[in-house]
């Protein structure tokens, strides 16, 4: 099986190209061209370079990394936020469909509007108040009208040991200042990279493993989350707890941790505050059991460097 992975520079991108190896050939891309092989295209804003890549690869299946995330910057972003994030997209599926491929891709919560305290469903009515939740709901109805054979998993809060992340940030901070001040009315689960990668693996490999029309059965819409839920205020609480006991090299000064409204910290695109993902899909379907984001965020504290890059 032949891979074409977009995206491989980023969080989930580069967890992918470890968990998608045992499966086939992985050619891994990213959007600088000088760093890709055979003058092959990785950059979503480039559409014709995207169809001339599929064609020439030919890949089995394409996963999807690549996106505009930058939440707030989409607001006055909305030409780059539609091309890389419900354009592209809808380039790679109909390019996935004439090879009779798969197409994995990645969205997200905020394609819905975060009301409530029951945690989402796939088959709930969407209602993105950002322009980056409506861009990636967009790029999910246009894989879905283009090609039949495909998985689109949404996540919320993710994070990984390699990079920036809130973890780090929160822990940067702590060292600092005596007082932090963390938003309290937005829930979610903090859900890792590797996670998401893992999961992606198994489900790609459960596809590949049955005939065309149970394959087909699999298609379709996902929530991919870690299970539990926890407030931004909570997650910091959790972290810096943690962080004593994984580095107790670190030096915490903060002495309080203040609970405050979103409104505390306005931004250019609103945020959910019902971020809870439903997982019972995945779960069942798959055969998978999520491990609780304290999990995942215990092991990132584990390895991340705490030292004066942090």
């Amino acid at each position: 099986m032949k891979i074409l992975l977009l995206g491989r520079d980023g969080q989930v991108g580069w967890e992918l190209q470890r968990s998608l190896a045992p499966l086939g050939e992985v050619v891994a891309l990213g959007r600088n061209a000088l760093q890709n092989p055979d003058g092959l295209c990785g950059d979503l804003t480039n559409l014709d370079g995207l169809r001339a890549t599929v064609r020439q690869l030919r890949p089995n299946v394409i996963v999807n990394a690549a996106a505009h995330t930058a939440v707030d910057k989409a607001e006055s972003e909305l030409e780059l936020a539609h091309l890389l994030n419900a354009q592209a997209p809808g380039v790679l599926a109909q390019e996935a469909e004439a090879l009779g491929a798969w197409l994995v891709h990645y969205s997200t919560d905020y394609v819905f509007d975060g009301n409530g305290e029951t945690p989402w469903q796939e088959s709930d009515a969407t209602g993105p108040l950002s322009v980056y939740g409506r861009t990636k709901l967009e790029g999910e109805q246009a894989i879905a009208a283009a090609c039949p054979r495909h998985l689109i998993f949404r996540t919320c809060w993710v994070y990984a040991a390699r990079g920036n992340n809130f973890a780090k940030t929160m822990l940067r901070l702590a060292q600092t200042r005596d007082t932090l001040n963390v938003i309290d009315d937005q829930i979610g689960s903090p859900t890792g990279a590797d996670l998401i990668a893992d999961v992606t693996a198994q489900a790609l490999g459960q596809v590949r493993g049955a005939g065309a029309d149970a394959a087909l059965r699999l298609a379709g819409i996902y929530h991919l989350a870690a299970s539990g839920t926890t407030s931004w205020f909570s997650y910091a609480n959790y972290v810096l707890a943690q962080a004593v006991i994984a580095q107790p090299a670190i030096k915490i000064v903060a002495k309080t941790v203040n609970p405050v409204a979103s409104s505390a910290f306005p931004t250019a695109a609103r945020r959910p505050h019902n971020s809870r993902l439903n997982t019972t899909r995945l779960q069942t379907v798959f055969g998978l059991q999520l491990p609780s984001w304290q999990v995942g965020v215990t092991r990132m504290l584990n390895e991340i460097d705490h030292g004066p890059k942090l």
